[in-house]
Formats: structure tokens, sequence, C-alpha cells
């Protein structure tokens, strides 16, 4: 008689693996019975057929990793600071802003005052009012998104001709980008503030400022701002909501040439004493950083993999490498955590800036593991901050070969949002962020962190699956 696989099974001691509901777990823990439980769900809902033809792209798992090895690969050389006119080729009556296409009638309060702040700036209009009433009007107005120039801008984003911008250089790809000058905290432009302040401020940084960062950039050389950005996750930044470690090491690289530069004393005495002073002054270039890399991965057919995740105050949008400059958008969600002074939920605006090109590189909500200390400015704790960075290791195509995380041993970044693993596990994209008052002209209320919706991928998913080949490639 053959022995039966089964003898002895009810004398030994048993241990369990389940997948599904924890319902049966449970049970069984609550029986004292060692339980393995599978991590698994049903993947988003109508996504099955899409998913299916998608992870069967036989162009996919190499594209992916082309996508992964371009974005990490890339470089980020600062090499100039230039007026928009000049750098991006916009005139008077062009307007950039953060996030995906949108018209005056759509667009949010913040990305509303910003705009009307940047009409004065540009001498357009001569009081808030008469600014409104041209960009409903739309007569010689044009917005475009800074994406659509290869650049970003933070929160509103609004780049006007007169602006000074930061450029940037990946000579790996060839691959210029750019970003505004950042303004400090409080009533600024980006947040949506216009008032007689914020446009005395941008004056003396187009008259001050960003001629005297100007000679500094050029003098002092291309400056490596990765580099920065690695040694910052070693020192307690993420690079999107904390960039102190960052904008000192900037500010060391650059005060050199700028005390030396062609300019008054007190004029110089201010720029400096303006640049030090602004916890975020590196935030800008990060920003441009990031933008390099992932335009390094853009366009490669069969990835699956974020290029763009953006937001304007209405609509969050993304891009992906595979579909092209097609934006797949959804309604942006209102960021939650902690308010300024008496502000709370009821003065936020939904999710808004085109800062969130960070997490798409595989830094800022994907790095706070490397920046304990963020939970004090975003909301949540110190074991949140470490999950969240673990979690998006499963919606990830790989990890940074520069951007490593100490607390985990130094394990790389989370790099290269994967459309396919979001549908197939529900995770959405963590991001941490600002938050802008939903009424034109208030300016910052608070930070906090938010998600996509899921329809930005869902509706990515559907372009990719009607793009797949069903056969392998030569």
């Amino acid at each position: 008689m053959t022995s039966s696989p089964l003898r002895g099974l009810l004398s030994a001691d048993i241990s369990v693996a389940t997948a599904g509901v924890s319902l049966f777990a449970d049970a069984l823990r609550a029986q004292a019975v060692p339980v393995a439980e599978a991590a698994w769900q049903p993947p988003m809902e109508g996504t099955a057929a899409d998913l299916a033809v998608v992870l069967a792209d036989p162009r996919r798992e190499a594209a992916n990793a082309e996508a992964l090895r371009r974005m990490t690969a890339a470089g980020a050389d600062l090499v100039d600071v230039r007026p928009a006119h000049e750098a991006l080729g916009i005139q008077k009556g062009t307007f950039l802003h953060a996030g995906p296409p949108i018209e005056w009638e759509r667009a949010s309060g913040p990305l509303k005052g910003a705009l009307i702040g940047a009409m004065l700036f540009e001498g357009l209009a001569d009081t808030a009012e008469e600014a409104e009433a041209k960009l409903a009007k739309g007569d010689g107005i044009t917005l475009e998104p800074c994406h659509h120039h290869s650049s970003v801008g933070p929160m509103a984003g609004v780049i006007s001709p007169s602006m000074w911008l930061y450029e940037l250089r990946d000579e790996v790809h060839d691959g210029t980008s750019w970003c505004s000058l950042n303004e400090g905290l409080g009533k600024v432009l980006r947040y949506g503030a216009y008032g007689p302040e914020v446009i005395d401020r941008l004056h003396w940084m187009n008259s001050v400022l960003g001629p005297l960062l100007q000679q500094a950039v050029r003098k002092a050389g291309p400056i490596d701002i990765k580099s920065i950005v690695a040694q910052m996750l070693q020192m307690g930044d993420e690079g999107h909501n904390r960039n102190r470690a960052g904008s000192l090491m900037l500010l060391r690289e650059l005060l050199p040439s700028l005390i030396t530069a062609d300019g008054s004393s007190d004029d110089i005495a201010e720029a400096v004493r303006f640049s030090g002073a602004n916890e975020h002054f590196f935030l800008n270039l990060g920003m441009p950083a990031c933008k390099l890399a992932t335009m390094a991965a853009h366009g490669i057919p069969g990835s699956s993999v974020v290029t763009t995740m953006a937001r304007n105050g209405t609509d969050f949008g993304i891009r992906v490498s595979g579909t092209g400059d097609e934006w797949f958008t959804g309604p942006a969600n209102t960021p939650e955590g902690l308010y300024l002074g008496s502000y709370g939920p009821e003065d936020a605006n939904p999710d808004i800036g085109d800062s969130a090109i960070t997490e798409t590189a595989g830094i800022g909500g994907f790095a706070m593991a490397a920046a304990p200390a963020i939970v004090r400015f975003v909301g949540g704790d110190v074991p949140f901050a470490l999950r969240a960075t673990q979690t998006m290791y499963d919606i990830t195509v790989g990890e940074h070969t520069a951007y490593q995380v100490p607390i985990l041993e130094f394990r790389g970044t989370p790099t290269g949002i994967d459309v396919t693993a979001v549908a197939r596990t529900g995770i959405l994209p963590q991001i941490n962020t600002g938050m802008a008052g939903r009424v034109a002209g208030t300016g910052q209320v608070g930070a906090g962190l938010v998600t996509p919706p899921g329809q930005c991928f869902t509706g990515a998913l559907r372009a990719l699956a009607a793009r797949a080949t069903a056969s392998p490639v030569a």
C-alpha cells in the first residue's frame, strides 16, 4: 500500500499561507496558527482586460528597463540664468502655467491669481480688475503648460516673458530644462497672491537677483545639481517640501562668485540675504533636474513608465513614455495636512503645481524615508514616512543608482512609476505638497499629502493597450 501524502498531516505543526480577504487568516491567528498572508487584491476596477494586453506586450520589459536606465543616467548641470523671452522665445501675452492644458474659465483660484499678478508685472494691466477682464476676454492672451516648453513651475507655475529662469543641461541626452526663480514663502505669485509686495518683489528679482545670479553661475561654471540632490538625501531632505540642506549646498557653490559680481554692495548683500533666508531656494533647481531625467525616459515605444505628473489646481495630469505627449487627466484631489494660522480645509485649493515632477523622478514623497522630519511640515508621522517610501517600491520599475535612503541601508529611491503596477495593486503615487488658498490672492495656507486620481492611470493603461503589439519585436 502506497503512503498517502496526507499521512501525519493532522499530527504535525500547521503553517498556512492565505491570499485575498483577511477573514480566514484572522480566524486562524485566533487559534494560534502561524499564517503567511500574501498581499493580493484585484486590479483597479475595469482594468483587467487592458492590463492583460499591456503586460503581454513583448516590448514592455525591455522598454521599461531602458526608461529606468535613461532616467537614472541623466545629468543635471546649472549652466545659466536667463529671461524667459530669451530662453524660451515666448512673447508678451503668452503665459506658461503648471499642470495639463486649461482655459481661463476652468482655472482655479490660485492659478487665476498668479495670472493676474503676471499681467500686472508685465505691464499689460494697471489693476487686478483690468487684468482679470483681459484674461477672461482672451484677446492676445495665450496660456500653455510649462511642460510643453521643457520647463516646470512650482504651484501655479506661471512663467511670463520677463521672468528670469534657471537653465539646466543634461549633456548625456542633450536635454535642456528651465524653471523660474523661487520667491520664498507666504504671499507669493506661485501661491496665487498678487498684491503690491508680490509685484515689487518680482521687479526686484528681475532687476537685481536675476542678473546677479547670471553672473555668479556663468563665473562658477556648470554646477552639478544632480550631485547636490544625491547629497541632500543623505542630510535629511527629500527634495520636494524639505530643501534646507540642498539650499545651503547650492549657496556654498554660488557665494564666491556672487559676492564678487558686478553690482552694488547693497544689492549683493540683499541677494545673499534673500537666497540664504529661503529654505526652498533649491526647489526650483531640483525640479528642472527631475524634468531632465523624465524627459530622457520619454518616448520609448512600449514603455509604461510615467514621465510627467502635474496639476493645475483643477486637473491632475500624467504623461507616459510609451504614449507620446498625450495627457491623461482627472479631477485634482485636495491635500490633507497642516494649516497655517487660522486657515483650515475649507480654505485649501485642490492640488496644484509641477513640483510632482520630483516624485515622478524618484524623490519628494517617494524619498520621505530619507527625511522623516518632513512630517512636521506636511502631516503624518515618522512610521508613515518610512512606509510611504517602502510602498512606492511596489509601483516602480527599479531603484535610483544615485539617490539613496540611509535608513533603508542606502537602498536607491523607488524610481520609474509603472502604470501597470498602479493598476494591478491599486497603490497610487504618494506626493507631499504645499497648499494654496482656494481664493485668488490668498497665498499659501498650509502643506500636506495627496495622491493622484486613479482615472489618470486607467486612461493611460487604455492608451497603452491600444498601442500594444501582439508579437515579439524583431
